[in-house]
């Protein structure tokens, strides 16, 4: 025990405290008392910095960073770094300086180079993601003396998300920042070398002259740098304030909503004095916990302690005995002082710090990393802590302090008592954490498998340490330490293991028997929270052989007599290197006029980069606006007995509750089938149905009142699968369908097929994960005669539908507005109407504006995902690889309202031949009624699901055969004149140029060799290859749809206003419409503005969907265009003009018609072919750059779908989670890839010479055709998967894999030693379908 000498009791506030300030791009503000409850993020929208956004509001996503600044007085420099808005309590950035996007550059006043290079690379699609990117790239600068290296760019941006662009583009754009240098050569990670280590950027080979300006002319350098701004590259940085520097940092104690009281002390004993007289107290620094608690969890802290200033918790000690840290030291800081150690420090002593490095590498974002503390993550005590195991494994001391000044250490193996317990009284603080240096012999090793390498929490983790003694010729163990999270409620030791071990011989022999031990000795219950039992079973083993592959490997030059695995086994120990990401596109320009056919920049790709594009939520609102909130079924299918809202009328800021029987008019609403209801009645039938909506004067209000509204039910059965679905004939109605070529039955009886295979396919959901949430904006105008609206969707012309029959008014009195969305992918098609309907119920009644805008979690719960599907095929097939039958039986979950379902499934059955020229088909689907949230449009919209079934049982053929893959496509494929089984004749197959291009250029017989050359010589590691071809079909199903409509006005200037019917979502629509009709008028792209959508101006527009916006809304403005020419024409003939605006003022006075209505009907349907590694036929593309970034941006969403993103329900494949409801409603379970899972070597080729006679300007449809290629990144997992199946007898047998193909699934696929304890052969991984 020891003891720190108090100094003095707790002073006087009124003596203590100064006024609290915040600087925000340049600007002093003083920080009012009254807001503890507020984040950071909800101050600057506040002031009307709306460029930094909410997508997540739990530090998942990055659209909220931010850069802050301050002064750190004891390395007497300023320090700045990126924080996620949205989990910073305000006052924890007093007396800091905080640039947002708009203190970094503007459209008006100049760009930053930062976002200047953004732009021009087109890596700004949808734009909503875009200010979190330049944020984190930019703090990156600021407080880096030198450039940084690629791989440190790589790994700043890993906490930040986007779902367009597939992250190429942004990447190319930020790598013009970095340094280069001779890892590229040596092969070592450029975070261990000295800055001075360099190669030149212009020729990529090593010089001297490290990083002179002279060197090339390819990248931005700063212009200057100083210890308190850091790096600058403009003479417009901001600097830090110089009122900052010399102020006194001061102890705070503020106040807000509900009695919360916030305290910042600067002095420990001031600290102990608050803990003493607030036992129960949440101490927090980064608040990335607590945050989340109280946000999404509802948790209520009356009173929290922000520690992160407390001097004594941020000490570093380096002595001769291992370093202590102060439990306050921020992860960032921690991974900086260990990389800092292993560099100064022998190699020996360690081995600690390196594991830690390794394992902070993947924990959480730089965001999260940059404000989360050592004591936080360690007193929370998550059983799934990444750190933990490793402070067990490690021989970590806690010291520990009370109140009194009492300080007392304990081992950290002994510290955490259960889920969420640790040895720590009320009274007591963590001060500091002591790790120890390791010795000779001493190996410390981490583990963590996770969904994501990046950013992704842990299925399993551990930390394991030995430490061996010589004898003679033999080592033997002494000590052993093993620890694991992920697998009971607390970080968990492996004690038997680790007796067992004590006092052995290290050999072969002593791993084998030590498996066996730890099989029994770390346990997990059937029904663990978290599933997926099987496999974290097997990680443990596959643990444990690793770490005693990786100490066996470094024992050996030590002694070299100790029994050695062969080299193959060494691919299991062989850390994770990430080579720096290369990209290539090849297309042609074909250039039409002035403008189409160019690789133009999204038109607002320059007000993106600045944050100055405005969204729904960014739109300024009246003062008398009201916020609303949903309440929503909690029970998959019940019938409601009572609806209580006596407790929130008394809430802060209700301003009242709508049920169902304050519709104006009807309460049945549907995009195809009116089989829903906008607000329950007597029964729900999902968790996340709305019964009503409260509205309150702030989000939180009308939130927290929503909150306690009571609903009583009484439960009714739920069906809560495709299975369960059909075993109980739970179908929507008049939803069967069929389609038939030749004679299926036939030709299975006749002995024409020498063989046939049965078998089944599972297919997940997906998450659209737009970065923008659902949102309105509802009001009325004219004394409540007419309804506007602003929302964030694809279709305009549904909102304006649905709003009028539900207030029963004329659409005529109903105007809904677009200007941008921030993504939709077919999410905002029709799951957007409803809230928009259910926002003007209120707005309507009370004639004040409502706006509308889902949290994260409420948008994934209720808002609909793509279908999960099962597809049960026959197929009949020569030995020769020729099929001749197929019989599919294809069944998709609709959820709980038809929605688009049946749609989506016809298009599976039109897509379910893939490229398959197959005589005899017969296709049965239908639509399941399940208790979930209707499921609706997504990118691909059926058609990936029907092909993937295909290209499944396809590779079973091969499989059969002992061919390959590629030999029964071929064999297969369709020609030209083909007919398909929904009778269409094929025209215009590029098909097989496509595949032979393709083929050559990716050099396949190649790769093919050397994968197998790969994998005969690694156990533990396999590569896979797989070339997929696709077609897709363009345009909507239903032919009234195929129509469109612009309005395009010529105005005296010369200049050109188009609006038109599409939704501009980050797909450049505009953009490509914009240069449509720069050509069409010959003149510059920049004289040609587009505005808002808008269904007062283009009435009737279908929804931006189906890939068809560019074909038929540049068609629709083309049209508007080519009649003011013919009307202009008579004057331009008669006279010569020397510009445009003088031809445009010529016809004005001639009393000319200078605006038209433009109107296109698609004349029928074509389909596009296209192939993978990339390589498409897009005919002459109007914006080739944009179409390259919709194919990089689709293939990386399906990368996501077929091996990535889980959707995981509350079903009986996981009893775990409540039934009906939705576990993965955010990106802390939900994982789409980030910045780190795209390819190495991402090549995209675009066709050449082939014009499409149907398109406008011979161009094809891009948005989803694409998507489709991804899966080629699935079977190439299976073919590794077979690899490895090999190795145990295998290669041969047929194995089927469900999507997505998530580590769980591949691990227990690879079925081996580690797996075989568990599972049978025929073991398959549960998946909500």
């Amino acid at each position: 025990m020891g003891s720190l000498k108090k100094e003095g009791e707790m002073e006087q506030m009124g003596n203590e405290f100064m006024e609290a300030i915040l600087y925000v791009n340049g600007v002093r503000r003083v920080l009012p008392d009254g807001l503890a409850h507020m984040t950071l993020l909800e101050y600057l929208r506040g002031l009307g910095l709306t460029g930094t956004k909410l997508g997540c509001g739990e530090g998942g996503c990055g659209a909220c960073t931010v850069m802050v600044s301050n002064y750190d007085r004891t390395s007497n420099k300023c320090v700045h770094y990126a924080v996620n808005a949205c989990l910073a309590p305000l006052y924890s950035v007093e007396g800091m300086h905080v640039i947002s996007i708009e203190g970094v550059g503007h459209h008006k006043h100049g760009l930053h180079p930062l976002q200047e290079s953004l732009a021009s690379s087109h890596g700004s699609q949808c734009g909503f993601c875009t200010p979190g990117f330049i944020m984190s790239m930019y703090a990156l600068l600021r407080s880096n003396k030198n450039p940084p290296s690629e791989e440190e760019i790589e790994e700043c941006l890993a906490g930040n998300l986007c779902r367009c662009t597939g992250y190429r583009p942004i990447i190319d754009a930020f790598r013009v920042f970095a340094k280069t240098n001779d890892a590229l050569y040596s092969g070592l990670s450029s975070l261990s070398l000295q800055d001075d280590s360099s190669i030149c950027p212009s020729t990529g080979k090593p010089c001297s002259c490290g990083l002179a300006a002279t060197c090339g002319d390819g990248g931005f350098q700063p212009i200057s740098y100083s210890e308190t701004d850091g790096s600058k590259y403009t003479e417009k940085e901001l600097i830090f304030p110089p009122e900052l520097l010399l102020r006194r940092l001061a102890s705070l104690k503020l106040r807000g909503d509900g009695g919360l009281i916030w305290y910042r002390p600067v002095r420990l004993q001031y600290l102990l004095d608050l803990k003493a007289k607030h036992p129960d107290a949440k101490l927090l620094v980064g608040n990335t916990e607590v945050g989340i608690e109280m946000r999404l969890k509802r948790l209520h802290y009356q009173v929290l302690i922000s520690v992160g200033q407390v001097p004594e918790l941020n000490t570093v000690n380096v002595n001769d005995t291992g370093v202590e840290f102060g439990s306050a030291l921020r992860l960032s800081e921690l991974l900086r002082l260990f990389r800092k150690v292993v560099k100064e420090r022998p190699a020996h002593e360690t081995s600690a710090c390196k594991a830690f490095i390794e394992q902070l590498k993947w924990f959480a974002g730089t965001q999260i990393r940059n404000v989360a503390s050592i004591g936080g993550n360690i007193c929370t005590a998550s059983p799934i802590s990444d750190l933990n195991p490793l402070w067990v494994a490690s021989r970590a001391e806690f010291r520990i302090i009370n109140c009194s000044g009492d300080v007392r250490s304990i081992p950290a193996k002994d510290f955490f008592l259960g889920y969420r317990k640790v040895d720590m009284e009320s009274n007591e603080i963590l001060l500091s954490v002591f790790l120890p240096w390791t010795r000779p012999l001493e190996y410390v090793k981490e583990f963590k498998q996770s969904h994501r390498r990046e950013d992704d929490i842990a299925i399993v983790n551990g930390g394991m340490r030995v430490f061996l003694e010589e004898r003679g010729e033999e080592l033997f163990v002494s000590e052993a330490s093993i620890a694991f999270g992920g697998v009971a409620p607390v970080t968990l030791r492996a004690r038997k293991t680790e007796e067992y071990l004590i006092g052995k011989s290290w050999n072969k022999g002593l791993l084998q028997d030590a498996l066996k031990v730890i099989q029994s000795d770390v346990l997990i219950n059937e029904d663990a929270p978290g599933g997926m039992v099987e496999f974290r079973k097997s990680l443990i083993l596959s643990f444990f052989f690793k770490f005693f592959l990786w100490v066996s490997h470094h024992i050996r030059d030590i002694k070299p007599t100790i029994e050695t695995f062969p080299p193959s086994h060494m691919s299991a120990v062989q850390s994770f290197s990430r080579p720096c990401r290369v990209g290539r596109q090849d297309y042609e320009t074909v250039k039409q006029g002035t403008a189409v056919g160019l690789p133009e920049v999204h038109l607002s790709a320059r007000m993106q980069v600045t944050g100055e594009a405005e969204y729904t939520d960014d739109t300024p609102v009246p003062p008398n606006t009201l916020h609303a909130a949903l309440v929503l079924s909690k029970k998959p299918h019940a019938r409601i007995l009572s609806v209580d809202d006596s407790e929130s009328k008394s809430s802060p800021g209700f301003a009242g509750l709508f049920l169902a029987k304050d519709v104006p008019a009807d309460n049945k609403i549907g995009p195809v089938v009116a089989d829903e209801e906008l607000f329950a009645t007597d029964v729900v039938t999902c968790v996340g149905q709305v019964i009503g909506v409260v509205v309150a004067d702030t989000h939180e209000n009308a939130k927290a009142a929503a909150g306690k509204v009571e609903v009583e039910y009484e439960e009714l059965p739920a069906i809560l699968s495709i299975k369960e679905a059909i075993a109980a004939k739970s179908f929507h109605p008049n939803t069967e369908k069929m389609l038939r070529k030749g004679d299926v039955e036939l030709c299975f009886q006749s002995g024409q097929c020498d063989r046939i295979i049965e078998g089944e396919v599972q297919m997940g959901s997906q998450e659209h994960f737009y970065m923008e949430p659902h949102g309105s904006l509802v009001w009325t105008t004219d004394g409540g005669n007419e309804v506007h609206m602003i929302s964030s969707t694809q279709d305009p012309h549904r909102h304006q539908l649905y709003v009028s029959h539900v207030l029963g008014l004329p659409m005529s009195k109903v105007v809904c507005k677009t200007k941008r969305v921030g993504g939709g992918f077919g999410g905002k098609e029709t799951r957007s109407a409803f809230i928009a309907a259910a926002a003007s119920v209120p707005s309507y009644l009370l004639n004040r504006p409502v706006k509308l805008i889902l949290d994260r979690d409420v948008d994934m719960m209720i808002s609909g995902h793509r279908h999960s599907f099962v597809g049960k095929y026959k197929v009949g097939f020569t030995n020769d690889g020729k099929v001749l039958a197929y019989d599919l039986e294809i069944y998709n979950n609709g959820g709980n309202s038809l929605d688009l379902s049946q749609a989506v499934l016809e298009i599976a059955m039109f897509h379910s031949d893939n490229v398959y020229d197959i005589p005899h088909v017969r296709i049965r689907g239908d639509v399941c009624f399940t208790n979930y949230p209707s499921n609706t449009a997504f990118r691909g919209f059926g058609g990936p699901q029907g092909m993937l079934i295909t290209e499944n049982w396809i590779q079973r053929i091969a499989g059969e055969l002992d061919r390959s893959p590629e030999e029964i496509k071929e064999m297969n494929f369709q020609v030209e004149g083909s007919i398909t089984h929904y009778s269409q004749h094929l025209q215009h197959c590029t098909l097989h140029q496509l595949w032979k291009e393709l083929k050559v250029s990716c050099n396949f017989l190649k790769a093919r060799r050397e994968v197998h050359e790969f994998n005969s010589h690694n156990r533990w590691k396999k590569r896979g290859l797989a070339m997929v071809p696709t077609k897709f079909g363009v345009s909507f199903t239903k032919t009234f749809m195929n129509q469109a409509g612009a309005l395009v006005h010529v105005y005296t200037d010369g200049t050109v206003l188009v609006t038109h019917g599409g939704v501009e979502m980050g797909q450049g629509l505009h953009t490509k419409v914009a240069q449509v009709a720069a050509s069409a008028f010959n003149i510059p792209l920049s004289s040609v503005f587009v505005s808002e959508t808008s269904t007062d101006k283009v009435p009737n527009a279908s929804p931006t969907a189906a890939s068809m916006s560019s074909d038929m809304y540049g068609a629709a403005v083309l049209d508007a265009c080519e009649q003011i020419k013919a009307r202009m024409k008579p004057v331009s003939t008669k006279l010569s003009f020397s510009s445009f605006s003088e031809l445009a003022s010529a016809c004005y006075f001639q009393r000319i018609d200078l605006s038209a209505h433009g109107f296109y009907i698609v004349p029928d349907v074509g389909f596009d072919w296209i192939s993978v590694d990339i390589k498409l036929d897009l005919g002459y593309s109007l914006n080739p750059a944009i179409d390259i970034g919709q194919i990089e941006g689709a293939f990386v969403q399906g990368l996501g779908w077929v091996a990535l993103e889980e959707v995981k329900w509350g079903d009986a494949a996981h009893k775990w989670i409540k039934p009906g409801n939705l576990l993965t409603c955010g990106p802390g379970n939900y994982k789409i890839p980030s910045i780190n899972d795209i390819p190495f070597n991402f090549k995209v080729s675009l066709l050449k010479g082939n014009p499409n006679s149907k398109g406008i300007h011979s161009s094809k449809a891009v948005g989803e055709p694409p998507f489709f290629l991804a899966s080629s990144v699935f079977f190439a997992i299976k073919d590794a998967i077979k690899a490895a199946r090999a190795e145990v007898g295998l290669g041969r047998k047929w194995f089927p894999l469900d999507t997505p193909a998530t580590p769980e699934r591949i691990r227990m696929a690879c079925f081996d030693e580690f797996t075989s304890p568990f599972v049978s052969l025929n073991f398959f991984p549960k998946l909500s379908v």
